[in-house]
């Protein structure tokens, strides 16, 4: 959304590293966009034995108020892999991610949640010291959200959440075990043996189950719009469309649910790629499995990589697709499988640094789901 430069910021932002299990490369532009919305996450050694990535593509701008989609990205960035560490040892990974969905629109509320965005926002390191005066210590009894070292008092403790939001697309690898939760038209994609599949589904509004939640909660799709104005069905944030005291979060008219998609990986597993719909709008899923592997012969890293691709989806001239902003994160699997079967040995500390090797088809769903019925969806 929003108006274009007379000419693209191609500076790019990028980055490599590695953990025990994992390299990654990424970067990001703003290209044609008068503002940069998204935001990213690359946090190779969660734990020991745990890799988080995501990607995060802001929308909008709140009412009277410095607060922007950006923010919104940025705060999704900064905590969500929090929260999902914090759920998991009682709920288990996958479930623990959905929560944590649904847990960034409560935070995002009251006053600390109208601080943590405004510092997180264009206009943020300003105000910090200003708005820090104006917090007061948490009473309790007073407030309908749960006290967890998170809520606090102040002059917005009435703050409802942002208008604006944010996509979240986001990989958690664990051993041999890969995660993926996405809410929104971000995507992650895997290559396997070459051949690119979606790990994950773009969230739009004409989508037939998503259309039918959003009428049901009183709104309405016009023009691939809902309520004719935003372009996908799912996100964090844009709580004005999450307002139905009728129905959970999970039934709202734009709900915060991810899909989760739970992944065997073997050694037919090469990388996975993460990206907002900057990226997506431009390369279907195969066509840029194919890019990397043909640039993982020629570049010398993955954060090279990304860049080529960001230089090869930028439009020649503002409107249409190449115009948004764009962020890929290329993620690589190093000797997986014998990272899991090391965990909980003595050689778990001497992780390899070996060339990738991918891993075998073996996709359950979830436990009790046999891996041949594995949801992933082409494009």
């Amino acid at each position: 959304m929003g108006v274009h430069l007379s000419t693209p910021k191609t500076e790019k932002h990028s980055q490599d590293g590695e953990g025990r299990q994992v390299r990654y490369g990424l970067a990001c532009m703003q290209g044609w966009r008068t503002t940069m919305e998204d935001a990213h996450a690359a946090l190779p050694q969660l734990d020991e034995c745990t890799s988080f990535f995501g990607v995060f593509d802001g929308h909008g701008a709140h009412s009277k108020s410095d607060i922007t989609g950006k923010s919104v990205a940025k705060f999704c960035a900064k905590y969500l892999h929090v929260q999902i560490l914090k759920l998991e040892g009682k709920f288990g990974l996958a479930t623990a991610a959905k929560k944590a969905y649904f847990r960034m629109d409560e935070m995002m509320q009251g006053h600390r949640g109208w601080r943590e965005l405004h510092e997180l926002g264009e206009k943020g390191q300003k105000l910090a010291g200003m708005l820090e005066g104006m917090v007061r210590s948490p009473k309790g009894g007073n407030s309908g959200r749960p006290w967890d070292g998170w809520s606090e008092e102040g002059n917005h403790s009435d703050f409802e959440g942002p208008t604006c939001g944010s996509t979240a697309c986001v990989a958690i690898i664990r051993n041999d075990q890969l995660v993926v939760a996405n809410a929104g038209d971000s995507r992650c994609v895997i290559s396997r043996k070459g051949q690119a599949q979606d790990l994950s589904r773009d969230h739009k509004p004409d989508l037939p189950a998503e259309r039918e939640r959003i009428q049901h909660a009183g709104g309405f799709v016009v023009a691939g719009r809902v309520n004719g104005s935003l372009n996908l069905s799912r996100a964090i944030g844009d709580m004005e469309m999450k307002n139905n005291l009728r129905f959970p979060a999970d039934r709202q008219i734009v709900s915060a649910e991810p899909e989760v998609n739970t992944v065997q990986l073997s050694d037919d597993d090469e990388f996975i790629v993460l990206a907002c719909d900057g990226i997506w709008d431009c390369m279907s899923s195969q066509e840029v499995v194919d890019f990397v592997h043909e640039k993982l012969r020629t570049e010398d890293s993955l954060s090279a990589i990304c860049e080529k691709m960001l230089d090869r989806c930028l439009a020649p001239e503002a409107g249409g697709e190449g115009c948004d902003n764009m962020t890929v994160i290329v993620v690589q699997f190093k000797n997986l499988t014998k990272s899991a079967a090391t965990t909980s040995s003595s050689e778990q500390s001497a992780a390899t640094t070996e060339e990738l090797r991918p891993n075998e088809p073996d996709d359950p769903k979830s436990p009790s789901t046999p891996a041949e019925t594995i949801p992933v969806w082409s494009k």
